[in-house]
């Protein structure tokens, strides 16, 4: 190298460096001197990349429930709930299981309530006639915001609750579309949820196409609505890991996933990782199976969402996958987080989730920043947000908050948003070059003008951040 250059090297890597701490530098002050509700604006006007680990029929606030599913009487769906127990069955009988004598609130089809006896009848209302107390509890009924409620209440209670609204496909479309919405108003550009077309009911009760319900979704996705929120939306089909049938209906999800590619990108497998019945290497023999019929279908999967330590990340990525879905244990696996760093492998952070499912007793627990700060790939997500009462921005402020992030990490996360979808190519790389873009414009509009830059903003928060970190925005 000449003289000459052996100075200039140096110098210009120092100029980087210097410009990259300049930069950063506005961030770390307007942390140090904003209020939480000036925080929380600048988080909801900051551009957003997307939300890979959402799970469709959770992100619904309760009030979007209801309103699909009042709207979707007009097709001939009527939906009747719970409302008091009138000992219609004995004592001790049936209070357990899918569904439970003593659930209140539980929701029934039409076809399901002319099956019942006139006692157990008197037990339920039409949705349209609930009175006002009735109608809170049934809103109330399907969000996690009570001490005593936990990972009991949301697996064993809430679903059971709602699943027969999820064989409406109109309501489906219709909570796609408020979520579109309400994302897209936050600044998130690409959803990629888990939502099948299969399991479908027409208003009489019989059963749907997977054609019909697919042609439903695509009709969601193209109108004027959809396009109006600026959110590009892919789908993944979700197996329940621990059922005895999970290797034929993983078997049934690979060929739908490979019918709709316009539509699906990869299969997930859910479920309580407690239950050991699902355990990842019970699917190894079946995957390699399917691989032997299908290309590129992707794999994401739940893992590391328990309490004690297993090597079920280290057994996933075995099975394929490339993004682990909470990943909390994963701090106990030194070996896996060794191969897991700078590499191929994403982990779908859920803060929200892991505090309130008690996956964490507090923010100070959760392995996050350790992933972050020793070069795991990780991107913030918001898994059930409707059960939650929470929304992207919530799980951003709890971040900067708790771990004190950076710009260039805030930067990070959204671009590992994009980066580790399941998108194809073009798509990503366009919505990684806009995301750039709309950061870089956000940023130097923010360094002009301060948060008079969004002055047009009008955050929207919802039950968590307000309980939990007092901001509250009407």
């Amino acid at each position: 190298m000449k003289p000459l250059l052996r100075i200039l090297v140096p110098l210009c890597a120092l100029c980087i460096t210097l410009r990259a701490e300049a930069l950063e530098k506005w961030f770390e002050d307007f942390k140090a001197t904003a209020t939480p509700q000036q925080l929380y604006t600048f988080l909801y006007a900051l551009p957003k990349g997307g939300d890979l680990h959402n799970h469709l029929t959770g992100a619904v606030r309760s009030e979007w429930y209801w309103d699909a599913a009042i709207a979707s009487s007009q097709r001939g769906y009527i939906y009747y709930t719970k409302v008091k127990i009138a000992n219609c069955v004995p004592f001790g009988s049936n209070e357990y299981g899918g569904a439970g004598y003593l659930l209140l609130f539980r929701i029934i089809s039409q076809q399901q309530y002319a099956a019942l006896d006139t006692c157990q009848k008197g037990e339920y209302k039409r949705l349209q006639d609930l009175d006002a107390k009735e109608k809170a509890g049934f809103l109330e009924s399907m969000r996690l915001d009570e001490s005593w409620e936990g990972r009991d209440e949301f697996f064993q209670a809430i679903w059971i609750r709602i699943n027969e609204m999820l064989r409406n496909p109109y309501i489906i479309a219709e909570i796609l579309l408020k979520n579109m919405e309400a994302f897209g108003a936050e600044g998130m550009v690409y959803l990629e949820t888990q939502q099948g077309v299969d399991g479908g009911v027409k208003a009489d009760g019989t059963p749907l196409s997977t054609d019909e319900f697919a042609d439903i979704l695509r009709a969601a996705l193209a109108s004027p609505r959809a396009r109006a929120t600026g959110v590009t939306v892919r789908f993944q089909n979700a197996l329940l890991r621990f059922t005895p049938v999970a290797e034929d209906r993983l078997r049934e999800l690979y060929a739908v996933t490979d019918r709709y590619r316009d539509l699906f990108v990869g299969v997930n497998m859910v479920g309580r990782e407690d239950n050991d019945k699902g355990y990842p290497l019970r699917f190894l023999p079946v995957l390699r199976e399917l691989r032997h019929q299908y290309p590129e279908i992707n794999l994401s999967i739940h893992a590391g969402e328990v309490d004690e330590p297993n090597e079920h990340i280290k057994d996933t990525l075995l099975l394929g996958a490339t993004r682990i879905g909470h990943g909390v244990n994963l701090i106990t696996q030194p070996d896996t987080m060794l191969m897991m760093r700078n590499g191929p492998y994403m982990v779908e952070i859920n803060l929200i989730s892991n505090l309130l499912l008690e996956y964490v007793q507090s923010y100070k627990q959760h392995p996050f920043p350790e992933y972050l700060r020793t070069g795991i790939p990780v991107a913030l997500s918001t898994d059930d947000r409707g059960m939650w009462d929470s929304d992207l921005t919530d799980e951003f402020y709890v971040a900067v908050k708790e771990f004190n992030l950076s710009w260039d990490e805030i930067l990070l996360l959204g671009r590992n948003s994009l980066q580790y979808s399941f998108l194809d190519t073009d798509t990503k790389q366009k919505l990684l070059a806009d995301y750039d873009r709309r950061m870089a414009a956000f940023a130097a509009a923010f360094r002009k003008q301060g948060l008079a830059a969004f002055a047009a903003t009008r955050p929207v928060t919802y039950g968590f951040i307000c309980k939990h970190y007092k901001v509250c925005f009407p």
